[in-house]
């Protein structure tokens, strides 16, 4: 029997504690074309901040997510800027729908961002190539705390404990755990 428990559960959390680490030996890192440097990660700390923030509470707000669905709409996501980078916009949309659903928020949480940096600065500052360097930054994060598991949540787990205030907004009322 499958139970899916809310990410507060304290049973979930000491397995957590106790997970194996999934052996990534031979396993090719997404993207390996583009570089992430540290330098990059603090030149963009806002928009890092920011993205994670939004993936995280966008994972929480849709019903059925798990972390290979992050991983979809991750993918999805990163192969969208590549076209734009190209002067092509085109948008590889994730075949499953909770991972459909993520992408167009993600998508969203993004134009929203430049909006209000437009607005806040008076010129846009971010590009499409720093939007892409922190998505497969997230998607590399994602390969690293994901656990194997079909229906894990260590990676979104992971992301709320950076962002510990999502998970109360969020209220996990997807969950059909019943407690006393």
């Amino acid at each position: 029997m499958t139970v899916a428990c809310p990410l507060e559960c304290e049973y979930l959390q000491d397995a957590r504690r106790h997970d194996k680490p999934v052996p990534l030996k031979g396993v090719p890192l997404p993207s390996e074309d583009i570089r992430i440097s540290e330098k990059f990660l603090q030149d963009h700390e806002e928009l890092l901040l920011f993205l994670g923030h939004s993936l995280n509470a966008a994972a929480l707000e849709t019903p059925g997510v798990a972390d290979f669905e992050v991983r979809d709409a991750l993918g999805s996501l990163v192969r969208t800027y590549r076209t734009l980078q190209s002067g092509v916009y085109y948008e590889t949309r994730p075949g499953n729908v909770p991972a459909n659903v993520l992408f167009g928020k993600v998508q969203t949480a993004l134009a929203e961002f430049r909006t209000q940096e437009q607005k806040r600065l008076g010129m846009p500052k971010t590009r499409d190539s720093d939007v892409l360097g922190m998505l497969v930054f997230f998607e590399r994060l994602e390969l690293d705390r994901n656990n194997g598991r079909r229906r894990g949540r260590a990676f979104i787990d992971f992301l709320g404990s950076l962002y510990p205030g999502s998970r109360v907004a969020a209220g996990n009322a997807s969950s059909p755990l019943v407690l006393p």
